[in-house]
């Protein structure tokens, strides 16, 4: 750290301008660039150095320094368009490794290089240096079309100065500080060349091509191919062709046409029908074409209208764009064009009411997608559209029916009454209603007035329930054929009544035996004010001798305190808690009291005696031993006869053999 600061109170004594080197020298190489020399070496032998991009950092080997002279050179050509400026810097050293003090210093970045000079003693005598090696350009690149062929149209008719399109031609040589990269666009050649050898020109500078004779007619010329050139130096340098191919685009010089003798295909009738021709007020051709449609089916394809177009198939001044004029009341159809056959599609909207309309007239016009160039009359259609009846389903009115009840109505109470209308007013038919989703299984419905009534309690605490509010959807099924069904919404309010007690979490506690701490415990009442708190607790069964209970300011809280010494062990803590209204319940409380002091961290287990394993085998040992001699004085006294009585041992043997552990933490599991 002090050679460090020492560094930077030394004044720069040696300064190397920017280099700059010609790419595609021919050499001989290696070729010498600059002479680096400090006036310091006077005084001290200082060696040089240089690392870095092109030194020792890729691209490796292009630029050495000869150690002692300071000669800094170049070993191979340089390529402007692959690097185009290198950082390198060099290093002065006296005798050593001439990089033990950059690593010292933790001041040697790649690719760049901080050069010192350092006496024999290692002290610095230089600041490091940065080398810029720029290469200068020169032209060894000819332009480059970014495209062979370049495609662009304008329309017949087009005037001179109408813009077409643009050609590109990229330089991989300087265009900024030299010409070497600077594109002028010329036009060498024009096929065909009529009805003028020059109907085009090209922006030498930015290769617009434009108009620039008029004359330009799709009828007589469908497409123009120029041969372009990209020439570097401003256009005196190297040069490129490229293919330029200009169409000529038809203009809408003509009408869309409904064809009076196209059959149209009816997909929803199945038949085929013919399309009549009428006349238009104005006695212009007007075809009359005809289709059914089922009520209430949306994008349903009605019928297909066809035109005929003189102007270039594909083109905007072809396409046809359909429209209807009168007849579409309330929004209730569609029509598009079929991009494939230039068809106008005729669809359905929206459901289509039987009860409401049953026929509509509608009058189709049809254009292009730009305008006209000359004024041309619009063809027009008529299309009758029948409107068939269908089985409507029942409707619920309203949709959603709310009602609000008790939630601890009895079963068989009457909750809401459902009402669903037939659409099919001409349709004498009868409704019946079902219960569709129902997820407690709480409800039930008259199947013929729509009556809801409770089968089974309700309960607002349920999971079922959401904000108090119980969901449920009812069916109407009419008797057509085929039947339809309607569903309704039915928003169950339930209104609470006191049915919970308070309950206490958490409902496992640790204290010590020793100096106790207060364990705070949070009350819930799964009901609603006014029947939850301020709350009130005590203690039952007992549990009030060794325990104290109290309710926290807040009155959703108590505090459960040990009040009288118990020995380390697990203890049930009746806990009785109520309501405002006086709903009681009692929540048990698992007290585990450990043999500690103050605040709990856990019961600390009571190490067992290293010599308890072989107790209990020596123990099992000699019971064993014990039984073997039991079987063998049997065996014997059976084999003499001696007596018949069954052989026993004494009371007081027996005592000997039972053992009791009454230590705290447990023991041996054999007691």
């Amino acid at each position: 750290p002090r050679a460090h600061a020492a560094l930077r109170r030394q004044k720069r004594d040696w300064v190397i301008p920017p280099i700059k080197v010609p790419e595609n020298e021919r050499g001989p190489f290696p070729k010498k660039l600059v002479q680096i020399k400090s006036n310091r070496d006077r005084d001290t032998k200082i060696f040089y150095s240089i690392t870095g991009q092109g030194a020792d950092a890729p691209p490796e080997g292009i630029f050495t320094i000869e150690k002692e002279s300071g000669w800094m050179k170049v070993t191979q050509p340089l390529d402007r368009e692959h690097i185009d400026k290198y950082h390198v810097g060099p290093y002065l050293g006296t005798l050593g490794d001439v990089g033990v003090l950059c690593q010292a210093l933790h001041s040697c970045p790649t690719p760049q290089l901080f050069s010192h000079a350092v006496s024999e003693n290692g002290k610095p005598v230089e600041e490091p240096m940065e080398i810029i090696v720029t290469v200068t350009d020169q032209n060894d690149n000819k332009p480059q079309f970014t495209q062979e062929v370049f495609r662009g149209s304008v329309p017949e008719g087009a005037l001179p100065g109408t813009s077409i399109m643009q050609v590109t031609a990229t330089d991989a040589d300087d265009a900024v500080e030299t010409y070497n990269g600077v594109i002028a666009y010329s036009i060498l050649s024009q096929e065909p060349r009529e009805p003028h050898p020059q109907m085009f020109t090209v922006n030498r500078a930015t290769g617009t091509l434009s108009v620039i004779a008029s004359g330009l007619d799709r009828e007589r010329v469908r497409e123009y191919t120029l041969t372009v050139q990209a020439a570097d130096l401003d256009g005196e340098g190297l040069t490129t062709t490229a293919l330029a191919v200009i169409e000529i685009a038809d203009v809408n010089d003509n009408a869309p046409e409904f064809d009076p003798k196209m059959v149209m295909w009816a997909p929803l009738l199945g038949v085929t029908l013919w399309c009549p021709l009428g006349r238009g007020a104005d006695g212009t051709p007007r075809p009359q074409y005809e289709a059914a449609v089922p009520e209430n089916v949306a994008g349903r394809e009605v019928a297909r209208l066809a035109v005929t177009d003189l102007d270039e198939p594909g083109t905007p001044a072809w396409r046809a764009i359909y429209s209807i004029l009168r007849g579409n009341d309330g929004g209730a159809f569609a029509i598009t064009t079929d991009p494939a056959t230039n068809e106008g599609i005729l669809r359905t909207a929206k459901g289509l009411d039987y009860e409401a309309k049953q026929q509509f007239v509608l009058h189709v016009v049809v254009a292009n997608e730009v305008p006209f160039v000359v004024k041309l009359p619009m063809a027009t259609a008529t299309v009758t559209v029948t409107v068939e009846d269908v089985n409507e389903a029942p409707v619920f009115v309203p949709p959603v029916q709310q009602a609000t009840v008790l939630e601890d109505v009895p079963p068989g109470q009457t909750l809401a009454a459902c009402t669903a209308q037939d659409p099919d007013k001409a349709q004498s038919q009868r409704i019946k209603y079902l219960v569709g989703h129902d997820p407690a299984g709480w409800l039930a419905v008259h199947p013929e007035n729509g009556l809801v009534t409770a089968r089974d309690h309700l309960d607002r605490e349920s999971p079922f329930v959401k904000n108090s509010t119980y969901m449920a959807m009812l069916l109407a099924v009419d008797d057509g054929s085929p039947p339809a069904t309607g569903t309704g919404t039915l928003l169950l309010t339930l209104l609470d009544v006191n049915d919970n007690g308070p309950e206490a979490e958490p409902r496992d506690i640790t204290v010590c035996q020793r100096s106790p701490q207060p364990q705070l415990l949070t009350v819930t009442d799964r009901d609603l004010p006014p029947n939850t708190g301020p709350f009130r607790a005590e203690l039952t069964h007992g549990s009030g001798d060794s325990w104290a209970v109290e309710v926290g300011d807040t009155g959703d809280t108590v505090t459960l305190q040990l009040v009288a010494p118990l020995e380390p062990d697990t203890y049930s803590v009746y806990l009785r808690l109520l309501d405002q209204p006086g709903r009681a319940q009692v929540t048990i409380v698992t007290a585990r009291v450990c043999a500690c002091e103050g605040l709990a961290q856990g019961c600390p287990q009571r190490s067992q005696p290293v010599t308890a394993l072989p107790f209990v085998l020596a123990t099992l040992g000699a019971l064993l031993a014990l039984l073997l001699i039991l079987l063998l004085l049997l065996l014997f006294m059976r084999r003499r006869k001696v007596t018949k009585e069954p052989l026993l041992l004494p009371e007081d043997d027996t005592r000997d053999n039972i053992f009791y552990y009454g230590e705290e933490g447990g023991g041996e599991e054999d007691q």
